[in-house]
């Protein structure tokens, strides 16, 4: 028997029935879904030092658990020195099971550890049924040793939904776990 992690259990067992009594779908297939979740880093500095690509590499790697990927810049901008391909920030697309057990970690481990935390911002929808929230520094990862890091970065984290709407991606990403601050 193949795994199949926790959260992905509880989409198939609790969520879409939820879902579909909130919604009145009639079909199961049109209940919405998470398709991709994206992490991603800027890291602006790295135009002066190389080394901070290959170490937001790293850090992305070691949190979600899948290779990291350097990402260059489409333009050239005088202004900041930047020249067109050169490195400038990581990102890591994941779906599937590491999607749903990085959403676990990020739930049930990482979310807690952020000083006064009280909840996450309802206001990151984009109005076609995907949410963005920012992090401020990578060491709420269990997986980040706070003595390797040389400088504290926040990240973003894009939930990619086949939702139509904000209401039914805020609905699917509340019943998933994802901690809304109360209005």
């Amino acid at each position: 028997m193949a795994y199949v992690s926790r959260l992905k259990k509880e989409y198939k067992e609790r969520v879409i029935k939820a879902l579909q009594d909130e919604f009145g779908y009639k079909n199961v297939m049109e209940v919405p879904k998470l398709q991709k979740i994206v992490v991603s880093r800027g890291v602006g500095a790295a135009v002066a030092d190389k080394k901070l690509i290959d170490h937001a590499v790293e850090e992305l790697t070691s949190i979600t658990g899948q290779r990291a990927v350097p990402t260059v810049s489409k333009k050239d901008v005088a202004a900041f020195k930047l020249r067109k391909g050169m490195p400038i920030g990581a990102k890591v697309t994941l779906r599937g099971e590491r999607m749903y057990e990085f959403l676990d970690r990020l739930i049930t481990s990482a979310l807690p550890r952020v000083r006064d935390f009280q909840g996450i911002r309802a206001t990151g929808f984009d109005g076609r049924g995907n949410y963005s929230l920012g992090i401020t520094e990578q060491i709420i990862f269990p997986e980040i040793n706070i003595d390797k890091i040389n400088r504290i970065n926040g990240m973003d984290i894009t939930f990619v939904t086949t939702a139509q709407t904000d209401k039914e991606a805020k609905s699917l990403l509340t019943e998933l776990g994802l901690p809304f601050k109360k209005n």
